[in-house]
């Protein structure tokens, strides 16, 4: 075996190694992000045991692909697996707001910067759905207080003035966010004036049929 054909063995192998590698990786981030989904419409059911146990899986899914590709940055760093963190946290992010628990910070949830930031900017548009479900209920204190939150998360966006290259292109999730923002506290002014108004109308009639 020529020298050449050596380093050529040697160089196929490793890259059997980082590909076989990779195939794990994307598995896992795959079944990270199908979790954290499945959790996010379960939280938005009211099934926050479920949501619970879907979370867990998501994260040791997650740590799965992490450890698999620890000694692969080349491929840590592709994209695939800063999506599935980025699920990760907005997943937890909408669970603990929507069940009225502190969000978990960036250490705890073992995220990267990047990806905490993304996956808070993609709460507010789920936040924004639960709210939408409870106007309907009439729950006034409870919308105002989504909304809050919503104002918060976007506030604390708007902080992260870096180029984009350091914070994947947040600028573009900020504006997103921006916009739900925005078309919620209209829908919600408005939802609220309209309540008011109902209110003032029976009680008008209700005085009015005292007098017949």
């Amino acid at each position: 075996m020529s020298d050449l054909e050596q380093h050529m063995d040697k160089v196929r192998q490793h890259l059997t190694e980082k590909y076989a590698a990779r195939e794990r990786a994307l598995q896992s981030s795959r079944e990270t992000i199908r979790h954290s989904s499945n959790s996010i419409r379960a939280v938005h059911r009211g099934e926050f045991d479920r949501a619970e146990s879907l979370i867990a899986q998501a994260g040791t899914c997650l740590a799965e692909a992490r450890k698999v590709l620890i000694d692969h940055p080349d491929i840590f760093y592709a994209g695939f697996f800063q999506d599935a963190e980025k699920e990760y946290v907005e997943a937890n992010a909408t669970y603990c707001v929507i069940s009225d628990r502190p969000i978990p910070g960036q250490e705890e949830l073992g995220a990267s910067d990047q990806a905490y930031l993304h996956g808070l900017g993609e709460t507010v548009g789920e936040l924004r759905r639960h709210l939408l479900d409870i106007i309907r209920r009439g729950e006034r204190t409870r919308c105002e207080e989504l909304l809050s939150t919503m104002e918060e998360i976007y506030g604390f966006l708007t902080t992260m003035d870096f180029p984009d290259g350091m914070t994947g292109g947040l600028r573009r999730t900020t504006d997103v966010a921006r916009g739900i923002l925005e078309k919620t506290r209209g829908d919600l002014t408005m939802a609220l004036q309209q309540r008011d108004l109902e209110a003032r109308l029976e009680a008008f009639e209700q005085r009015l049929s005292q007098r017949k």
